[in-house]
């Protein structure tokens, strides 16, 4: 009895841990072997679940009729899940990382490469119409007198050729007249001399109808009229001294009224301008060239014109002439484009629009977005192993949101199609010489 008590006891000592480790381990497959919270999701997601085709609010786990519309139910078929691929990210190298951020950038945005294709450059440009100034012409008075009689009232007055301006009374003129009748009348035969007396006359302004009409009369005029040579718009000259005396009263008003300065009793100086005539019917658009398309410009390129007033009045025509200088205080080229506004009748003034047809340039174009300036120079982001470097290239003209690459790259080389966006805020591009 003694040896099986201490057989069992020997027996138990020995049971005792061995049962331990055996509930340890049933308890680690245990937890080894539960569901996890997204299989248990996946486990009830992929039950069976009945649904009425025409009240979908009804679900039921089992089949049957809607309770609603007394229809079967049918089986609704639970989405599928697809597993989530993971990328991986691609390795980067040491050096890469440790490359200067002014000269080289790490990134994975797109790529473009130079184009090469032939573009027929279209210039737009801004300009107003004004006189044609070959045209203007000026009439001034060729004897000194004083007017008695003034047909012009107000300015920008509409004339024509041959129009009667004004009355002038003329001593000197005068003079003449009686001259030229005392030969006719004491020695008709000398002919050098009467010819010389009428060649007079039309020095001082008469014509010939007016020196025929003086011999018929046998009377000399206190008054000759002088004629306007000219078909246009009457503008006021500048006058002498004499006309400025009357202080700026008088101009003042003139301004306000738009009536002349020049008034019947003034007197008119030998030789003094009095009126500018300007002819609408022969008018140019004058349009502004701006810097980048200055040097594309050249006389004879056609041109269309458009008025923003009347835009049915569009027309073309061509470059007729370049101003070679900058006017004071802007630094846009001038351009002049000569036309025929006897129909058109556009009034002077008038703004336009211009599209004008430059030349066909072949060359290699990127995407100005794909351009950085850094003022004088221009940079591109140039895709190297692991990245992209600055590299300093020579532009030309930019077109339709492209420029134009001269050198720096060539066809095969590709860069980031944006280059602002590969620029640190904080920094600046470092470009080696």
């Amino acid at each position: 009895m003694n040896n099986e008590k201490r057989y069992f006891a020997s027996n138990s000592n020995t049971a005792r841990p061995m049962l331990f480790a055996l509930l340890v381990f049933l308890l680690a497959v245990s937890c080894t072997k539960k569901d996890s919270p997204a299989e248990h999701t996946h486990a009830e997601s992929a039950k069976a679940v009945y649904t009425c085709p025409m009240d979908p609010e009804v679900i039921s786990d089992k089949p049957g009729s809607c309770p609603i519309c007394k229809m079967d139910l049918v089986l609704k078929q639970p989405a599928a899940i697809k597993p989530v691929e993971v990328s991986k990210a691609k390795e980067v190298k040491l050096e890469t990382l440790l490359n200067p951020t002014n000269e080289f950038v790490v990134s994975n945005i797109p790529v473009t490469s130079p184009k090469k294709s032939a573009e027929q450059i279209e210039i737009e440009a801004l300009g107003n119409i004004a006189y044609d100034t070959r045209q203007v012409g000026s009439i001034s008075a060729r004897v000194a007198g004083r007017i008695e009689k003034l047909y012009v009232r107000y300015r920008f007055q509409k004339i024509t050729k041959g129009q009667r301006l004004l009355d002038i009374y003329s001593p000197e003129l005068m003079t003449a007249q009686q001259n030229l009748l005392f030969l006719l009348k004491n020695d008709p035969s000398n002919a050098l001399f009467i010819e010389a007396a009428q060649e007079k006359l039309r020095l001082l302004g008469l014509n010939d109808a007016q020196i025929k009409q003086l011999i018929q009369s046998d009377k000399p005029s206190l008054t000759v009229p002088i004629y306007s040579h000219y078909t246009g718009h009457v503008h006021e000259a500048a006058y002498g001294s004499s006309m400025s005396a009357k202080s700026n009263t008088m101009n003042e008003l003139s301004l306000l009224t738009e009536e002349l300065t020049l008034k019947e009793g003034m007197y008119l100086q030998k030789g003094e301008s009095i009126f500018t005539v300007y002819n609408p019917d022969r008018a140019w658009a004058i349009l502004s060239i701006y810097g980048e398309s200055q040097g594309l410009v050249k006389i004879g390129n056609p041109v269309q014109i458009t008025p923003e007033t009347a835009p049915d009045k569009a027309f073309g025509a061509s470059i007729d002439f370049i101003e070679p200088f900058f006017r004071n205080g802007s630094k846009t080229l001038r351009a002049r484009v000569y036309f025929n506004n006897s129909q058109l009748k556009i009034p002077i003034g008038s703004q336009v629009k211009a599209t004008i047809i430059g030349n066909t340039i072949a060359a290699y174009w990127l995407p100005v977005a794909a351009v950085l300036s850094l003022g004088l120079d221009a940079v591109v982001f140039q895709k190297t192993q692991g990245g992209f470097k600055a590299r300093k290239i020579k532009t030309g003209i930019s077109y339709n949101d492209y420029i134009q690459v001269l050198s720096g790259i060539s066809s095969t080389d590709t860069v980031a199609i944006n280059a602002q966006y590969l620029m640190d805020s904080e920094s600046f591009i470092k470009i080696k010489k």
